[in-house]
């Protein structure tokens, strides 16, 4: 029993002491998403050549919103597979909000966003110079889906909200979770089921990454904070977390072969990028 309440408080503990920083974040995210969406959709669609590059950076704002809208944008022939593999790949929908809530991990943030956004923007060319004829098949501008907003609202103060307590839900279940875990079968043990300090744990990162909502961003960054994933590992679940930009790019895009195969292809990025980071000593 005292297991337990030891348990469920420092569970309340650690998820309390990033509550204010979480909504301070998603307040000011929902500003720039309700103000901005429309000057970032004419971007996307005039970026031409430059598109894995601003892909990229749209993509490292932690939201899933720009994976949405990407996804969209691509099913109506605007943007290129490698834009398109850009901002999924450089979406970490809320881990960066997440380690922010975590006072301290400045440098983690820093290294995961510069990490990511250089794996986009590579992967995003590489996509369009070799891999965008065997992926992309033709399409016009009138398949493109008119509802690719994340939100249909007013006013920015109840979405934050909304995400706040949503996202709060997730990190206390996952952080009980992985707290009751950790105090029953020690930290060392989760390390070694998932295979840590192995050059086949980015391989089961990466499949976590697919979970389609923030608890797989959530898990990944609690098991990285840990000590349980290694760097190169939370990178590569991260490249795969794309919020649900994937089941919107299943839903919009009638070619669901098509579909398929940027998922191979995202997955091989996230998987590629995970063991080089690995091997190098990250």
């Amino acid at each position: 029993m005292e297991l337990l309440e030891h348990i469920f408080l420092h569970t309340v503990e650690d998820s309390l002491r990033m509550l204010p920083f979480l909504f301070a974040a998603f307040l000011l995210l929902e500003g720039l998403e309700h103000y901005s969406s429309a000057w970032i959709r004419r971007t996307l669609t005039k970026i031409e050549k430059a598109g894995p590059v601003v892909g990229a950076v749209f993509g490292c704002i932690p939201q899933c919103g720009f994976s949405v809208m990407a996804a969209n944008l691509y099913s109506g022939g605007v943007i290129s597979v490698g834009t398109l593999l850009a901002v999924f790949l450089a979406t970490s929908d809320e881990a960066v909000l997440i380690l922010v809530g975590h006072p301290g991990n400045g440098t983690a943030i820093l290294s995961l966003l510069a990490a990511k956004l250089i794996i986009a923007i590579a992967a995003g060319y590489l996509a369009d110079l070799f891999f965008a004829r065997l992926i992309s098949t033709k399409k016009e501008i009138e398949d493109l889906c008119h509802h690719c907003g994340c939100h249909n609202h007013h006013g920015i103060l109840r979405p934050a909200l909304n995400h706040t307590v949503r996202l709060f839900a997730y990190i206390f279940l996952c952080t009980l979770i992985l707290n009751g875990v950790i105090e029953a079968v020690g930290l060392d043990s989760v390390s070694t089921f998932l295979l840590n300090g192995s050059i086949l744990q980015p391989f089961l990162a990466a499949l976590l990454g697919f979970i389609p909502n923030c608890a797989a961003s959530v898990l990944l960054t609690e098991l990285y904070l840990g000590g349980a994933l290694s760097f190169a590992s939370v990178i590569a679940g991260l490249c795969t977390n794309a919020g649900v930009g994937l089941i919107v790019l299943f839903k919009v895009n009638p070619d669901k072969k098509e579909c398929v195969k940027f998922t191979g292809l995202l997955y091989a990025c996230a998987v590629i990028a995970g063991v080089l980071l690995h091997l190098a000593g990250f």
